[in-house]
């Protein structure tokens, strides 16, 4: 007897001695190990290795990773021609034993050892679902007799039926297919209740060597494996030497298709949950696998945000969308590009973009903490700071202004004079309480009023979403609950999220709020005007019209949108088409959203600071140059503040950008002329 012949007989040998052990002591073997084994009802939540389940908030299946099991026939829906199938190919005796065939090893025994080779299988369903489950596949007599006694305890906790429904929807059945509804799908493009005969029975001649015999790998092995289970389904009674016929004769008609959850519902979101997940679960958590988590993302607005960037964007342009609920931080919709099958390039949180005008949001209420109102007086004028000359759009100055119509009317120019009045150091700390600045330090250079620092959308969306909720910054977050393969919850942002941080007083939130409604309602975000709520936004546009920008809140929902060329070409478009895009989209999911408003404009009693200097009262009659108070200067009753820029005392290596000290109030014309020249940021 050769070598190959002696192994086959030790294997014999060994299955031999589990069904003898199995038919004279089962009763004293089981009570002996029972205590020891697992709980074989807990295989209803069992889950291998490395799974991860990803949910959308309302529940719906974004995505699974790992190898999962996809998609399950629910109790009682397996169609009968399956179990059929599956019973004749590998357990004929499966409704008779209790676990442990006997005869069935005793007749694999003969078999085997008449061809010396492994022509007929040994184990049953119930203890191939065991090994599944509980055992790893290693062939040794330890294993061999564990599997027996899990198998005796499967049949005792679960009926027949329950242990064969769990069998079909966990058995790996080759490419990627675990459980017959994955199969049926990979395979055919069909679900369990659509197989015809021919095709449930080659699924059910897959699980012997599944990668081997998958019709995609070996059609011709494949469809060896079909007649031979057509064959045990007439031994077995279940159809007729006819229908056995037509089925072998019958092509493969396979219909391959991609697993059901394989591909993300909005991949560009995943890919930032997959980033951010290992720093809520260990490592060993995650290797485990058996995780659900329950995400932000609700993915019918994802699916209407898409349609929309695809429907706006201008010129061929990227688009992004994110939306933030202003008061938990969850992310509810995030798209990062047109076609995640061209660019896997998640936009909304890697692509640095001049944020435009929608950064003036930071020295503005930098201003307002430090004392100035919506209604103070300012002059809107061509000026110079050492070379650097910042312009309107559309060269267009109104000369005396209110801070609330400059705003609104997204002028340059105050912009930069306001921060010049407040400082940088109030423009960055402003900005810092909201995390903008806080990876990448925003430098003291007179362009980061109007955008001159990139930012992200994720975060300059995140920020806004703080000023919406009056001041109190809550991190973006894509989690609403982890939890574990035992269906324990190991993180949940209600227990263990950021709980926000103040980043603005109240009354500085709820004024800027006031005057991002007067940008929608008459200025030059009036495209993303609703007419049945208020609306407080911002647009940008950075030179060139390189990037656009509306990021544009409600009470309950702040949306960023913007739209750009990933190399930076001009856009040939302004940010009006942002904001039109905005508002298709609102309109699309408003009817979801009660109707609130934004708390009245609030009275600002604050007295006028200048970080570093003593606190002073401004007057009707009073010209204020840089904080510093000149009572001997022409003035009207008008209360004009004249701001005038302090000087940092830094350098810069970017002529363009180098702050210098502060010119004269009124420079010549063959000054703004020359300077008129020179490179210009600009921003809306």
């Amino acid at each position: 007897m050769n070598h190959t012949r002696l192994h086959w007989v030790f294997i014999a040998g060994t299955a031999a001695a589990v069904g003898i052990g199995t038919a004279f002591g089962t009763r004293a073997f089981t009570q002996l190990v029972d205590s020891k084994l697992p709980d074989a009802r807990g295989i209803a939540s069992f889950n291998r290795p490395g799974t991860i389940t990803l949910l959308s908030s309302r529940g719906r299946v974004i995505q699974k990773l790992g190898p999962a099991t996809r998609d399950k026939v629910r109790p009682g829906g397996m169609p009968l021609i399956v179990q059929q199938a599956f019973i004749s190919a590998e357990d004929r005796r499966f409704f008779q034993h209790d676990g442990v065939d006997s005869w069935g090893i005793a007749r694999a025994i003969v078999t085997n050892v008449r061809q010396g080779a492994i022509r007929e299988g040994a184990s049953t369903i119930t203890q191939q679902l065991a090994r599944i489950v509980f055992l790893s596949q290693d062939r040794t007599i330890t294993r061999k007799l564990k599997e027996a006694a899990l198998s005796l305890k499967l049949e005792r906790q679960l009926s027949k039926q329950q242990i064969l429904e769990q069998y079909l929807n966990h058995v790996y059945l080759g490419s990627g297919a675990y459980g017959v509804s994955d199969a049926a799908w990979i395979y055919f493009s069909k679900t369990p209740d659509q197989l015809t005969i021919p095709e449930a029975a080659l699924i059910a001649g897959l699980p012997p060597a599944p990668s081997i015999y998958s019709p995609l790998v070996n059609p011709g092995l494949a469809i060896k494996q079909r007649a031979l289970v057509l064959n045990r389904m007439v031994q077995s009674g279940w159809i007729s030497r006819d229908a056995a016929k037509t089925a072998s004769e019958s092509p493969l008609a396979l219909k391959p298709a991609t697993p059901k959850y394989f591909n993300s519902a909005a991949p560009y979101f995943t890919t930032w949950v997959a980033k951010e997940l290992p720093k809520l679960v260990t490592p060993e958590q995650l290797e485990v696998g058996g995780l659900k988590v329950r995400t932000s993302l609700i993915l019918d607005w994802q699916f209407k945000a898409r349609d929309v960037i695809l429907e706006n964007a201008p010129f061929d342009t990227e688009g992004v969308m994110v939306s933030i609920e202003p008061d938990t931080g969850l992310v509810r919709v995030m798209v990062g590009g047109r076609d995640f099958s061209k660019s896997q390039f998640n936009r909304a949180t890697l692509a640095l973009r001049s944020p435009g005008s929608t950064f003036k949001l930071f020295p503005y209420a930098a201003a307002i903490d430090l004392g100035l109102k919506p209604e103070t007086i300012v002059v809107d004028a061509p000026r110079c700071w050492n070379g650097y000359c910042p312009r309107n759009f559309g060269k267009k100055y109104f000369g005396k202004i209110s801070l609330a119509d400059a705003l609104k009317n997204s002028l340059n120019t105050v912009a930069v004079q306001l921060q010049d009045t407040v400082g940088f150091d109030a423009i960055i700390k402003t900005a810092n309480q909201f995390d903008i600045g806080t990876n990448r330090p925003l430098g003291k250079y007179y362009p980061m009023a109007i955008g001159a620092y990139e930012q992200t959308v994720l975060d300059m969306a995140a920020a806004y979403a703080g000023v919406a909720n009056r001041g109190m910054f809550i991190k973006p977050t894509p989690f609403e609950e982890i939890r574990g393969p035992e269906d324990h919850v190991l993180w949940s942002r209600r227990v263990d999220g950021f709980r926000g941080r103040r980043a603005l007083d109240i009354d500085v939130a709820d004024t800027m709020n006031w005057m991002f409604q007067r940008v929608v309602s008459g200025g030059t975000g009036i495209a993303a005007k609703l007419e049945d709520r208020q609306v407080a936004g911002k647009t940008g546009t950075s030179e060139g019209a390189r990037d656009l920008w509306f990021i544009g809140s409600i009470p309950q929902l702040t949306t960023a949108v913007w739209f750009g060329h990933d190399n930076n070409r001009e856009t040939k478009s302004n940010s009006g088409q942002a904001a039109w895009a905005w508002k298709q989209y609102m309109l699309q999911i408003e009817k979801e959203i009660p109707i609130q408003t934004f708390p009245p404009k609030p009275v600002l009693n604050r007295p006028w600071r200048v970080p570093g200097k003593e606190e002073l009262k401004i007057t009707e009659n009073e010209t204020v140059y840089a904080g510093r108070k000149h009572e001997d200067e022409p003035t009207d009753s008008s209360g004009v503040i004249e701001l005038v820029p302090q000087a940092p005392s830094l350098g810069s290596p970017f002529p363009q950008l180098r702050p210098a000290p502060a010119p004269p109030l009124r420079e010549s014309a063959q000054t703004l002329k020359r300077n008129w020249l020179k490179p210009k940021i600009q921003a809306r």
